[in-house]
C-alpha cells in the first residue's frame, strides 16, 4: 500500500510541444508532510515524465527507465527512444506488475516530441492507457480535464497554455486537501526539456463559499 504519495499532474500539448504541471506536495497518509518534493523528470532526450502516487514507487520506475535508456544508449547507432516508446515500455511495466498483485502505485504522464512529432499519454497503476492531447492524474481527472476540455487549443501558445495550466493548479489547490500552493511547469520541445523553478500561485479565498462553508448545510451530517 502507498505510504508517502502525490497528487495531480496535468499535461497539455501547445503549439510546440507538451507543457506539464505539478504541484510540490507529498501526503504521508492524509498528513501534507513534503512541500518540496519534485514529480517531474526527463527521460533521455526526447521525454518527459510527471508522477502522482507513491514516492518510492516513482523512484523504482525512475531506476527502470535509467537502465531502459543506458542499454539504449550503449547501442551508438544514433537513434534514440521517443517518448513513443518509452510510454508503451511503462504500460507493459505496469501491467506487469499488476499481475503480480504487486502494483506499482503510480498514475504516470509521459510526454514528448521527436522529430517534429508531438506525443502526450498516460497510464495507470494497472496499466490503462490512452494518448491525447490533454490528460491528467488524480484529482485532476475530475478537475481540471473539464477546464482543459473547454479552452484548450491546437494552436495554443506557451503563454496561453502556462496559463491554462496554472488554471487548473488553480482549482485543484482550492479542491484538493493534497495540493499546495508550491508548482512547478516543465516544458518539453525539439531542442529539450526545461522545468521552472518552484513557485506559488496568486490565490484569493475571500469567497463567500471558503469563508462560511457550511451555510445551507445546517441539519446535515
Amino acid at each position: 500500500y502507498p505510504y508517502v504519495t502525490g497528487t495531480s499532474v496535468v499535461g497539455v500539448k501547445y503549439k510546440d510541444g507538451i507543457l506539464m504541471a505539478s504541484d510540490m506536495g507529498a501526503s504521508y497518509g492524509s498528513t501534507l508532510r513534503y512541500k518540496s518534493v519534485e514529480r517531474m523528470k526527463p527521460i533521455g532526450k526526447h521525454s518527459l515524465l510527471g508522477a502522482s502516487g507513491e514516492i518510492s514507487d516513482f523512484q523504482e520506475i525512475l531506476r527502470y527507465l535509467d537502465e531502459l535508456i543506458l542499454y539504449d544508449n550503449m547501442w551508438d547507432d544514433g537513434n534514440s527512444l521517443g517518448p513513443k516508446e518509452v510510454h508503451s515500455y511503462l504500460t507493459r511495466v505496469m501491467y506487469n506488475r499488476r499481475n503480480k498483485f504487486n502494483p506499482l502505485w503510480n498514475s504516470l504522464v509521459l510526454g514528448g516530441v521527436k522529430n517534429g512529432k508531438k506525443y502526450l499519454g498516460t497510464v495507470s497503476m494497472i496499466g490503462v492507457h490512452f494518448e491525447d492531447n490533454h490528460v491528467a492524474t488524480g484529482f485532476g481527472n475530475h478537475l481540471a480535464r473539464p477546464i482543459l476540455r473547454e479552452e484548450w487549443r491546437e494552436d495554443l501558445s506557451y503563454e496561453d497554455g502556462v496559463k491554462l495550466l496554472e488554471k487548473c493548479m488553480r482549482v485543484l489547490l482550492y479542491r484538493d486537501r493534497s495540493a499546495v500552493n508550491k508548482i512547478q511547469i516543465a516544458k518539453i520541445t525539439e531542442e529539450g526539456v526545461s522545468i521552472s523553478k518552484p513557485y506559488s500561485l496568486r490565490t484569493f479565498w475571500e469567497f463567500n463559499a471558503f469563508r462560511n462553508p457550511t451555510v445551507g448545510a445546517e441539519g446535515s451530517w
